[in-house]
């Protein structure tokens, strides 16, 4: 099974249902994926110039030329901070979705094609340089995938036509925990959330191929049901599969029942419900139907003492389901599993179908990605840190490090002393999170450790054995993992990563390299636009370890609650009114923001702008803000966070994304916080207009 990959953009890591990691790490782009964003002057450049050069804004660090300021702050922020900018863009035909985050992606891709391209010319290449590039040419060989067309996969495929029972099906379904494959149940190894030193085994329902459970179950998702079927049909067609769309119905029966006995994403975002431990003897009894220790041997998991249960009353239903379902269905929804998981390292008439699904049918995309941009994502997806190491020697200077360092106190500093002031929070509760916050560990553009290849093989004409010796690796160490230590300098992402995350277990907020960058981070920028932009995805990031579930771990990570009831109620009925508002947006007819999904990214998003506001008053040290452009400093912090958020959606992903994202869409994330900020209404003059909220109507959590 391809499982959740954190710095991936392969398309079956936003298939999978249910994931460890999402239960613990929250991240200021969707998923913990790559973003999509840009300004104003050259929004599809450098996909067309191959820059390699980090572009800047305006003079002083924020586009004004890109404001519409025809439009009332109070009726949209959004488009009166950004408007003409945001007009501009031409979504690339290759994307769904394009702006701030994307154009970063996108300098970071173009930089690692120039980092990879030196090495795929180099003569006498050894180590990580050998695997880099062999494994870049593997991808970029186009006339071998044609030549070997399906036969890479013939052995997986042929092994999947021997099995003739439940058991061998479960145990072929723990094998594949590291490779092409599927499980109706997913496994990681992760922090134990209530024993954050040690690694354990978590448990989730998985098994379905599209976005959400949504997509089987709801009418306005028919259409893309009844051609993820016909999908289906080709596939099987392809592969010489016999009645290939009756087939096709039968397998999508059957992920729909998965559909219907799955848990809500929001649901599935409950800290306090997803943690059930239990012991492979007692799971046996509370899910009987699967042949747990059959799956559980051939995955290497025999020496768990535990299992944590994620979506646990799920899990009996899931596995009579499974019980019930004819071997020849799950033998043939296994064969698609494989085909559509390695059809974008096929022949092209295997990794056409699949992009013209999963990219155009559910997103919108309009033409396939060029090879070699395909073929980057991959190599950095499997040698993400050896292109890592490359990355940071060529394009990350030490003083960004030195100066994140001290946004970084800053932020901590202005939350330090809102949590002091807090009126709405009792002493006792105040000291908890005093503590929490004086324990937050800081990860900034790269690992002082790398990560260890060596014993990964990698040949240069063996794509799909490069892939799945990669994917048998990466499960292999985390097996080893199972009840050892946690190391706590681990990254989840690569420094080339356009994002950051917060790690509720280790109770840590990290940085990537590639993310502190213009319109993110400028060190020539104004110091307002910095702690609004960088500054407020900081505060976003420290805000998550406050937020509805980041909440409920201790300063050492341990889930536990340490509120006061009072408090904690307080706390519930402001984010309460918080999912109120984010319920009302809906940026297409029909498609409705979820509050209780973007919950934890909305409070985040909320607390991010305020504690940036707060941090650059603290760095004037009581001098008086400089006014720019007959800008203030306040609207110039709300100014920078909102160029983050310049974006334009294709209507296909805009739906996807509020049925499936935990963010918001763009726009909101600038709208959405600010008018609940009581500076804001002070800076822009707001007295009125749609997004005016009165100020008993405004929430304040942090």
């Amino acid at each position: 099974m391809i499982r959740l990959r954190l710095l991936s953009t392969l398309a079956s890591a936003a298939l999978i249902a249910g994931s460890a990691q999402a239960d613990t790490r929250q991240c200021i782009d969707q998923d913990c994926r790559f973003e999509t964003l840009h300004g104003l002057e050259s929004l599809t450049a450098a996909d067309e110039a191959g820059s390699t050069v980090a572009e800047t804004f305006g003079t002083w660090g924020f586009d004004v030329a890109g404001m519409d300021t025809s439009v009332k702050p109070g009726d949209d922020f959004s488009t009166y901070a950004g408007g003409k900018a945001i007009a501009t863009i031409e979504i690339p035909a290759d994307r769904t979705n394009y702006g701030s985050f994307y154009a970063l992606r996108t300098l970071s891709e173009n930089r690692l094609k120039a980092l990879i391209d030196k090495l795929a010319a180099a003569e006498g290449l050894s180590g990580d340089d050998l695997k880099v590039a062999d494994f870049y040419k593997s991808m970029m060989d186009q006339a071998r995938k044609e030549q070997l067309d399906i036969a890479p996969v013939y052995p997986l495929l042929a092994d999947i036509r021997k099995i003739k029972s439940h058991r061998e099906m479960a145990a072929f379904m723990g094998r594949t925990q590291g490779t092409f494959g599927s499980s109706v149940f997913g496994a990681s190894i992760y922090d134990d959330a209530k024993n954050p030193q040690i690694n354990t085994l978590y448990m989730s329902t998985s098994g379905l191929s599209l976005p959400d459970r949504d997509y089987y179950l709801k009418p306005e998702f028919a259409d893309k049901k009844a051609k993820y079927e016909a999908y289906i049909t080709d596939m099987l067609r392809m592969a010489g599969v016999p009645d290939a769309a009756r087939t096709a119905a039968d397998v999508v029966a059957f992920e729909t029942k998965l559909a219907d006995a799955s848990w809500t994403r929001v649901e599935s975002r409950n800290r306090d419900k997803t943690y059930n431990p239990i012991t492979p003897a007692e799971l046996k009894t509370f899910a009987p139907g699967f042949d747990w220790a059959a799956f559980m041997a051939s995955a290497d998991l025999k020496s768990a003492q535990t299992i944590v249960m994620r979506q646990n009353t799920a899990f009996p239903n899931f596995a009579k389901i499974y019980a019930d379902t004819p071997i020849e269905t799950l033998k043939a929804w296994q064969t698609f599993k494989v085909l559509n998981q390695s059809a974008p390292y096929l022949s092209t008439r295997f990794s056409q179908r699949a992009w013209e699904f999963n990219s155009r049918d559910l997103s919108g995309a309009l033409e396939q990605r060029a090879l070699w941009k395909r073929s980057i994502s991959v190599t950095e997806s499997y040698l993400g840190e050896a292109l890592g190491r490359a990355y940071v020697a060529e394009y990350f200077p030490a003083e960004s490090k030195t100066k994140m360092e001290t946004l970084v106190a800053d932020l901590r500093s202005a939350l330090k002393i809102r949590i002091d002031n807090l009126a709405w929070m009792s002493p006792q509760t105040k000291v908890k999170a005093q503590e929490k916050l004086s324990k937050f560990h800081v990860k900034i553009g790269y690992p002082d450790t790398w990560k260890d290849y060596s014993k990964l093989s990698i040949r240069q004409d063996d794509l799909i054995g490069n892939i799945a010796h990669a994917q048998n690796h990466e499960w292999a160490e985390d097996v080893a993992k199972l009840g050892k230590p946690v190391d706590p300098e681990e990254w989840g992402m690569t420094p080339q990563t356009v994002n950051a995350y917060y790690n509720s277990v280790k109770n840590e907020i990290v940085f990537p390299a590639a993310i502190l960058q213009a319109p993110f981070f400028d060190p020539n920028a104004d110091p307002a636009v910095n702690y609004g932009a960088i500054g407020g995805v900081i505060g976003h990031e420290i805000i998550h370890g406050f937020d509805d579930q980041g909440r409920k771990s201790d300063g050492d990570g341990v889930l536990r609650d340490w509120w006061t009831a009072e408090d904690a109620a307080k706390f519930e009925a402001q984010a309460a009114k918080l999912g109120a508002q984010y319920d009302s947006y809906e940026p297409l007819p029909g498609a409705r923001v979820q509050g209780k999904l973007t919950m934890g990214e909305n409070i985040a998003d909320l607390g991010g702008i305020v504690l940036g506001l707060d941090a650059y008053r603290l760095s004037l040290k009581g001098a008086p803000a400089p006014a720019l452009d007959g800008f203030t400093g306040d609207q110039r912090v709300m100014l920078g966070w909102s160029q983050v958020w310049r974006s334009k959606y294709r209507d296909d992903a805009l739906r996807q994304q509020v049925v499936s994202d935990p963010h918001a869409p763009a726009s909101f994330r600038i709208i959405g916080p600010l008018r609940n900020v009581d500076d804001w209404y002070k800076a822009f003059g707001v007295a009125d207009g749609k997004y005016y909220l009165t100020p008993e109507e405004r929430v304040r959590l942090w």
